[in-house]
């Protein structure tokens, strides 16, 4: 898996695939008995007291005392990490919570505390930010904001890695992703190139509905792979799309939309990712974890090659 400097990069997955573990040994809090990983160029864990003031990062849910305000919060962990009190208020306007920073965190919905969480990750003004479903309680008007939110961060030159259920979102907002399964990569690039490796050259037909069934006689007749849906037909494996009009013409019957498919990030998901594990080869083990069935879960976790947020490209992988 590999981050470039000053990209938005999701990680996906889905649960119990590995996402909060891996982001967990990225940062130190579960040691790896194998495997390679590096955050801004340095070697982890080893490198890890000299990189981790300049690493932003909330991995599953954030806890807060209820009864401090949002300012005593930030505050507190201002002078915890040696950060200046000014940016605080910074930080606020960053996530929307000015005018609530007086109030205290019980009073929060679960979408304001994920703001506070990401205000509490922003602090340092950190070179790499790390988030774990940081939309989780957002509302459609939140999760738009987080998402000017992450942009502009990667324009400002920061590095951040979003784990995200909301697939839209980060095909929206990512530059490039990593796709796992039961621990596995299963897929790796710009959102683009994703996409392409997984979209067919598909396209749907509509004509009149009465002329559905005889449209796909024709269509098969002239050599194409054809299914009728509801309202229309999917003509797979076509390269010019102008022979299914012309087959269609010679019979009068007139196409009334001819329209490529192509896939969006949550299709590619699903097929990359839908199918069940064979029953009996794993089991679940926690929520993050599949471990071979009848074997215990394992204490430490092998991990692969990560190299998140280096200033230059062209990693080994």
């Amino acid at each position: 898996m590999v981050v470039e400097a000053g990209q938005v990069h999701g990680f996906l997955g889905p649960n119990g695939s590995g996402k909060t573990t891996t982001l967990r040994t990225l940062l130190g809090l579960i040691k790896p008995n194998g495997g390679r990983m590096t955050l801004l160029g340095r070697e982890v864990p080893a490198a890890l007291p000299e990189v981790a003031g300049k690493v932003g990062a909330i991995v599953e849910s954030p806890q807060f005392f209820g009864n401090f305000t949002a300012r005593d919060t930030l505050s507190l962990l201002a002078d915890a990490g040696g950060v200046d009190q000014h940016r605080v208020d910074e930080v606020l306007e960053l996530v929307g919570l000015r005018d609530r920073a007086k109030d205290r965190v019980r009073t929060y919905s679960l979408g304001m505390k994920q703001r506070l969480a990401v205000a509490s990750a922003l602090l340092k003004n950190p070179q790499l930010l790390i988030l774990d479903e940081p939309a989780n309680g957002l509302d459609p008007g939140g999760i738009r904001e987080m998402r000017t939110l992450m942009r502009n961060l990667a324009e400002s030159g920061m590095t951040v890695v979003l784990s995200s259920h909301i697939l839209g979102e980060i095909q929206l907002i990512c530059d490039s992703v990593t796709i796992i399964a039961a621990g596995r990569r299963v897929a790796a690039g710009t959102v683009a190139e994703v996409l392409a490796q997984h979209t067919s050259a598909a396209v749907r037909v509509r004509v009149e509905p009465a002329d559905l069934p005889t449209a796909a006689d024709v269509l098969a007749g002239a050599g194409l792979s054809t299914r009728v849906e509801s309202d229309h037909l999917l003509v797979t494996g076509v390269a010019q799309p102008a022979l299914i009009t012309r087959a269609l013409a010679d019979r009068e019957l007139y196409v009334s939309e001819l329209t490529p498919v192509t896939a969006d990030l949550e299709s590619v998901f699903l097929e990359l990712t839908g199918t069940a594990p064979v029953p009996g080869h794993y089991r679940q083990v926690d929520e993050n974890v599949l471990a071979p069935a009848g074997e215990p879960a394992a204490a430490e976790i092998s991990v692969g090659e990560f190299s998140l947020g280096q200033a230059q490209g062209g990693w080994e992988q």
